[in-house]
């Protein structure tokens, strides 16, 4: 059994979540808000669940430099040591180095998974389970782990993982290919085929391991992180100069597409990226008639299939509605179709210049 003190956790905390305008907004972004009406925003329950998988002290968070103090605010154990502040946004390439040389640089034996702050996860003893299994995985053959959700319908919105399904090792299959949201042809043809998955963004694998690939796949991103000394008190300044040569690019495009030592565990854990208005609809308990509703002061009458989130004190009556996303923020309201939440991004880019940005 590996050590436990040998396993961290690197939650990445720095996106702005645009899709669930206009309540997550760049000053207060989705990972921050009590999205669920739980009481708790998405980066304290995504705490809290990984502090029963690994030390709480190996958990780091990176996140934006402007939302440093919101991540002590949601997580008031957390130390000024476990986070990380990103000087700019370049995606989750740069982010990941930025982080493992990090971690490396404390302990270089230490196996890592990397999850993003904002995704809903309702079994977290199988979500557990499957970790400590890609755990051992990533230790014993030096490889990439990525977590698989084995797909319930075709879904145009997520990321797909191709792969072997005959089984490598244990519950651990090779990848064969990657593709990034599909048409729902494709995507229909992907769930008959029963060879897919959705990736769900959560990763695994030895600071050694993913060092290397990048060194080989992304030399120009790894490079930039390779000298940096973190016991140097002015490192921050050292890694605000390491951005700036860091081209903009995810891990998936720049390393596990390229990697031919990538492997998949399939998984059910009730997970759910929370990605747009609708997909929160989907996972909200409902009333008789497909009704959602989070906030306070909501009334529904004669609706059906709809959902209200209300972030303030007003009063929201919804009547007469069907299938219809009814957010109430403090100084926007948005009424829209639960089909066209694809449009929204093109709203809020509208909305950004027609307004100067004040209200995105």
């Amino acid at each position: 059994m590996i050590q436990e003190s040998n396993h961290y956790v690197l939650i990445m905390a720095g996106g702005i979540g645009s899709r669930f305008w206009p309540v997550s907004r760049k000053s207060l972004p989705k990972q921050f808000i009590d999205i669920l009406g739980t009481g708790e925003s998405l980066i304290t329950q995504t705490y809290n669940r990984f502090s029963n998988i690994v030390p709480e002290e190996n958990i780091i968070v990176v996140t934006n430099f402007e939302y440093v103090d919101m991540v002590k605010k949601h997580i008031p154990t957390i130390t000024d040591a476990q986070i990380l502040a990103e000087p700019q946004a370049r995606n989750t390439a740069p982010c990941i180095a930025f982080a493992n040389a990090y971690i490396k640089s404390k302990n270089p034996n230490a196996l890592c998974v990397v999850a993003p702050s904002d995704h809903l996860i309702t079994n977290d003893s199988e979500f557990k389970r499957i970790i400590n299994e890609s755990f051992e995985f990533a230790a014993q053959y030096q490889s990439l782990v990525t977590i698989g959700i084995k797909p319930t319908r075709p879904d145009t919105g997520y990321g797909y993982i191709q792969y072997n399904v005959i089984p490598t090792q244990g519950n651990f299959h090779e990848v064969k290919t990657f593709t990034e949201k599909p048409t729902m042809e494709l995507a229909q043809s992907f769930i008959d085929s029963g060879e897919f998955l959705w990736n769900a963004g959560i990763f695994v694998w030895h600071v050694n391991t993913i060092a290397q690939k990048m060194e080989t796949h992304l030399p120009e991103v790894a490079q930039v992180f390779v000298d940096i000394d973190f016991n140097n008190p002015n490192w921050p300044n050292d890694i605000e100069k390491a951005y700036g040569f860091c081209p903009s690019i995810s891990i998936d495009y720049g390393v596990l597409e390229k990697d031919d030592g990538v492997y998949v565990i399939p998984a059910t854990f009730g997970w759910n990226d929370l990605g747009t208005w609708k997909s929160l609809w989907d996972v909200l308990e409902k009333d008789e008639k497909g009704n959602a509703a989070v906030g306070r002061k909501i009334h529904i009458q004669d609706t059906k299939g709809s959902m209200v989130f209300n972030g303030t004190e007003r009063l929201v009556i919804a009547n007469g509605l069907n299938d219809l996303v009814v957010v109430e923020s403090d100084d926007v309201l948005l009424i829209m179709h639960k089909d066209k939440e694809q449009d929204l991004r093109r709203i809020v880019n509208q909305m950004r210049d027609e307004y100067k940005g004040k209200i995105t």
